[in-house]
């Protein structure tokens, strides 16, 4: 006698709810998407406007064999579904003093770029490259994909987490290895990336360095939202069900566990299990609010630091600008100075630095013939740290963005201008229901990772799950891609051990 699937609903479609999906119906769960959006991706979502494609969100691709084993899980070829392009250089970091450096992956490059700055910190270059060798063995292959449930599987990982002296700031360690502040600065910007600070986070994510080092920086030809279609297809033809613009009213418990969810269209569906890619604040205050859980987890939440937010300009221009790469970083003026006024400030600030997204440089066929695609971000404070109305504030920095990359890196910026939108931390809230706005959900302190963080599966409702940059290991397309291995492992040895 064939026992039925077990059933499971994945609430959202972002990177890690998909990858969860995957996993799951490749292991022969009967697993249904729930997305409240129109488009799968979450985050990753596209807009398309005069024949320019946008990007809305995460476009630096690295570590591909954790994408790939998606597919391979099932015998398939990421190949079938997804052309990758890499990326060269990975980044451009430029600063107001004209001073350039392309982060490429080629060690004799790095070397002249670096010696060029300070000839003693090529050397100090490779004992960092080493040290960040070390981290990702054991941050990233040993723990980034093992849930942490309990404080013992924390305390076992402390001494090795101790030798690497963890509670360093990525910044702070870097600075043990290299003295030059522009090489500093190059080193240790990789933390905003997934909501940290490089003054606060742990300098474990200087794992990250390794990490695009060993796998390199990749971009898929369409952008990433051509990849969101590509593991939405891989998930079909697996035999999943995704459903759109079906938000999800609540979680429904009975004796202490999850039975299902009420649709947004107030009907009941039943599961065995659901696993939640949703904001964690939102999924326990709004999704449990009539579950005690609900309510005692939304209150322990209130009182976390949250990532900051970020503000997003898209915009399409007729022209091409091949001087521009991939992934540019323009730092203004001030760089701790104006990260804590970011982390802890109530204050906008008049001078930023700058996220430039220039897909064109890699596939040309993200804009129109003879035109260029775009965004710029800034990492702004959110909801919570700051009140900034940004109704008003928001068409005011926009101008202030623009007009700065015109005069410094984009020439005719305005003149060329086609078409642009703004995305701001009120939209972080509405869009994607992100607590306070925070764009990367919980900040990356080292009293916030792993098993301080939201735990993969639910310390009281046993099967209810939590996948995306809320849970373990966090934030970033490795980070999330990583969460969703941790809590399938977790829910295929629960209905495993229930079968027994």
């Amino acid at each position: 006698m064939t026992l039925p699937k077990p059933r499971a609903a994945v609430i959202g479609s972002g990177f890690g709810g998909l990858a969860l999906a995957i996993r799951l119906q490749s292991s022969g769960f009967d697993v249904t998407v729930l997305e409240a959006r129109d488009r799968p991706g979450g985050r990753a979502y596209v807009w398309e406007d005069e024949g320019f494609i946008f990007d809305a969100g995460p476009t630096v691709i690295t570590d591909p064999d954790c994408l790939k084993e998606l597919f391979t899980l099932s015998g398939r070829k990421i190949e079938d579904y997804v052309e990758l392009l890499p990326v060269n250089p990975f980044y451009r970091l430029v600063w107001e003093d004209g001073d350039v450096f392309d982060y490429v992956n080629d060690q004799a490059e790095l070397d002249r770029q670096i010696a060029a700055r300070n000839p003693a910190d090529v050397e100090g270059y490779r004992k960092f490259h080493a040290y960040s060798e070390e981290l990702y063995q054991k941050g990233y292959v040993e723990l980034g994909a093992v849930p942490f449930l309990d404080i013992r599987s924390m305390i076992s990982s402390a001494p090795a987490l101790m030798k690497l002296q963890a509670w360093r700031s990525v910044y702070d360690k870097v600075s043990s290895f290299v003295k030059d502040e522009h090489v500093r600065q190059a080193l240790s910007f990789h933390s905003l990336l997934v909501g940290g600070s490089p003054f606060a986070t742990s300098s474990i994510y200087a794992l990250i360095h390794a990490l695009e080092r060993r796998g390199g920086v990749w971009f898929p030809r369409g952008g990433t939202g051509a990849l969101i279609r590509g593991l939405v297809r891989l998930f079909e033809d697996l035999g999943g069900t995704i459903r759109l613009n079906a938000p999800v009213q609540k979680i429904t418990t009975r004796d202490g566990r999850v039975t299902g969810v009420i649709n947004h269209d107030g009907t009941v569906e039943t599961f065995d299990t659901v696993a939640s890619n949703a904001d964690v604040m939102h999924t326990y205050r709004d999704l449990l609010v009539d579950d005690p859980r609900g309510k005692k987890v939304g209150k322990a939440l209130e009182s976390k630091r949250w990532s900051p937010s970020l503000f997003v300009i898209y915009f399409g221009l007729k022209a091409e600008h091949p001087e521009i790469r991939h992934h540019t970083i323009c730092f203004g003026p001030r760089y701790r100075e104006l990260i804590g006024d970011i982390y802890n400030k109530d204050v906008l600030s008049d001078d930023f630095s700058l996220y430039l997204h220039s897909p064109c440089a890699t596939d040309p066929g993200m804009a129109p013939p003879g035109c260029s695609s775009f965004y710029v971000l800034s990492v702004v404070p959110n909801l919570e740290t700051a009140q900034i109305d940004w109704s008003k504030e928001g068409p005011a920095y926009r101008d202030r963005i623009l007009n700065y990359l015109e005069e410094r890196y984009i020439p005719n910026l305005s003149r060329d201008l086609v078409t642009s939108r703004i995305f701001t931390p009120d939209d972080f809230t509405s869009e994607l229901n992100a607590w306070q706005g925070a764009a990367f959900s919980l900040e990356p302190l080292l009293t916030q990772s792993a098993f301080f963080r939201t735990h993969n599966r639910d310390d009281v409702i046993p099967n209810l799950y939590f996948v995306g940059a809320g849970t373990h290991p966090g934030a970033g397309i490795p980070g999330v891609v990583g969460s969703a291995k941790a809590t399938a492992s977790l829910m295929i040895d629960d209905f495993e051990t229930a079968k027994a």
